[in-house]
């Protein structure tokens, strides 16, 4: 259960990192406004709330491993929302991060 608690934690928490900076990207960039912006930093200080649900105590390790899980679901998003449309090199690398998260957080510690 701890280990589906935490990939659960680590898909909540890419949703708002990765969609707050989208939102802050639209407002900016794309000059949607204030209001973007202020939805993307709200989404990101819940991103900073998330991942101190992580069951390990390690405030590096969760943020190493979340770096691999950041890459993937950035790719995800693009496809999703901007239909972007990744290459094998990119999806070979996303697969590289994601198990490096595996390694870095579900190893067996004794």
């Amino acid at each position: 259960m701890t280990v589906a608690r935490s990939l659960v934690l680590f898909a909540l928490a890419a949703v708002a990192e990765i969609g707050g900076a989208w939102l802050v990207w639209q407002g900016v960039r794309e000059h949607r406004g204030l209001l973007w912006v202020a939805a993307g930093v709200v989404a990101l200080g819940a991103y900073g709330f998330v991942a101190t649900l992580q069951p390990d105590a390690h405030f590096g390790r969760i943020l190493a491993a979340y770096g691999g899980v950041f890459v993937a679901g950035s790719l995800a998003w693009g496809v999703v929302v901007d239909r972007f449309r990744p290459d094998r090199w990119d999806y070979a690398g996303a697969a590289i991060c994601l198990l490096g998260v595996a390694v870095i957080m579900y190893a067996p510690r004794g």
